[in-house]
């Protein structure tokens, strides 16, 4: 199935592209190739344009907050693990007693380093990081792999902070939803939200094989999907066939 997500607010949006970000980096990272550690820095350069939002650090906080206030009502609940809830409560305060210890935004003390302010200052210039153009960059490629693991690693440590707060009340986030099969009549589907709650992200799984592309719109009082599929000329044509999916709403 492949899984596409929806978020209803610009606060969501901003935490779900730290995610796909954080993701890539490691990702990059972990590899040997130099090249993937020149897209590896580019990620990290977005990573940090992301996390310069000047209001993001403080409403992560208040999340992280919220998010103790609401699990911590529930100690003494006969339903619930007791000590799986002590946990994901300890794992909320050191994600803020962390972030909070941390001076200004997120990456900002990577300003201060020269030689990755070179970089970050050509490195969105159409090959602007040849070794004519940073011969100290073209240096550092031609390194170990192991020492540029070492410097990315070391680098993406004065992001981790931010982005670990923002994984798990993401993990939270989706957690709070059950999915429920529905059918997209015609390749569409209007549905109303419920009343009463707010409604932050949406989550539509769907079969690959059905070669489908959901456009997704909504706000807080409703949602629509309607199905794309290829057609000549690589071009996305509306479907007209009745399609199950899996949606979820999380609040």
């Amino acid at each position: 199935m492949i899984l596409y997500e929806y978020p209803f607010n610009e606060r969501i949006r901003t935490y779900l592209r730290l995610e796909h970000l954080s993701r890539r980096l490691a990702t990059l990272a972990a590899r040997a190739e130099a090249v993937d550690h020149h897209f590896a820095l580019v990620t990290l350069f977005e990573t940090i344009d992301v996390a310069a939002r000047s209001d993001l650090k403080s409403d992560v906080l208040k999340d992280l907050e919220r998010q103790k206030s609401t699990l911590a009502a529930y100690r003494g609940n006969p339903a619930i693990a007791e000590s799986v809830l002590e946990a994901i409560i300890g794992h909320l305060d050191r994600c803020y007693s962390t972030l909070q210890e941390q001076a200004g935004k997120a990456g900002q003390v990577l300003s201060d380093n020269e030689w990755l302010m070179a970089v970050r200052s050509r490195i969105g210039i159409p090959g602007g990081t040849c070794e004519f153009d940073l011969p100290g960059y073209h240096a550092w490629q031609q390194a170990e792999p192991n020492g540029r693991q070492a410097d990315l690693t070391r680098w993406s440590a004065t992001i981790e902070p931010l982005v670990e707060a923002v994984r798990l009340l993401l993990k939270l986030l989706r957690d709070s939803g059950a999915p429920q099969k529905v059918m997209a009549t015609g390749g569409q589907l209007q549905q109303t939200l419920p009343q009463g709650r707010t409604f932050q992200l949406l989550r539509l799984r769907i079969d690959p094989e059905l070669h489908l592309v959901p456009e997704i719109s909504g706000n807080r009082l409703m949602v629509a999907v309607r199905l794309m599929k290829h057609e000549a000329g690589e071009r996305l044509h509306p479907s007209a066939d009745d399609t199950p999916f899996e949606l979820t709403l999380c609040a």
